[in-house]
């Protein structure tokens, strides 16, 4: 087992790094939830682009990928993440509730998406995923400026455990 030890520090904006003792990697919760993001954004690109190229095939797997991810994502922030941080920082409330809400504008998004990559219509699906992927950049810096450095802070003594249960989907 991995062992992951807490790093001084976290003031402001900074995230609090957990060092991996086995390989010299740091970690923290910032870390690990902006490198999904990153993911996500990428299969987002990808998607697109088999939009716009009207390769309905890969655009379909492409697609179910894409919501897959979001759904995964939301899902470790809304079952693991936000209720571990709202327990010991009440000042989370109001960023939390705004990042459920956004989630919830999203999968909203990806269910129209999926009718309209049923209807094969490009047009219909290259602007959901431009609404998709504005609603997602901006959701996204506010989770990276704001509420995931609270998690840093406030759930450094729960660390080691926390982050494996956000890398374990």
């Amino acid at each position: 087992m991995t062992k992951i030890k807490a790093i001084p520090g976290g003031l402001g904006n900074t995230a609090i790094p957990f060092l991996d003792e086995d390989t010299g990697m740091t970690d923290s919760i910032s870390a690990i939830m902006t490198a999904d993001h990153h993911h996500c954004d990428q299969l987002l690109a990808s998607f697109e682009g088999r939009v716009a190229a009207r390769d309905w095939d890969q655009a379909v797997c492409d697609g179910q990928g894409l919501a897959a991810a979001l759904l995964d994502h939301f899902a470790r922030e809304e079952q693991r993440l936000f209720p571990e941080l709202l327990a010991v920082d009440p000042r989370a409330g109001g960023p939390v509730q705004v990042m459920t809400l956004e989630h919830r504008q999203m999968r909203a998004l990806l269910a129209d998406l999926e009718g309209a990559i049923g209807k094969r219509d490009a047009d219909e699906c290259l602007g959901l995923v431009e609404t998709l992927h504005f609603l997602i950049q901006q959701h996204n810096a506010k989770e990276e400026g704001i509420l995931y450095p609270l998690a840093d802070q406030g759930l450094a003594a729960h660390a080691a455990g926390l982050l494996d249960q956000l890398r374990a989907s």
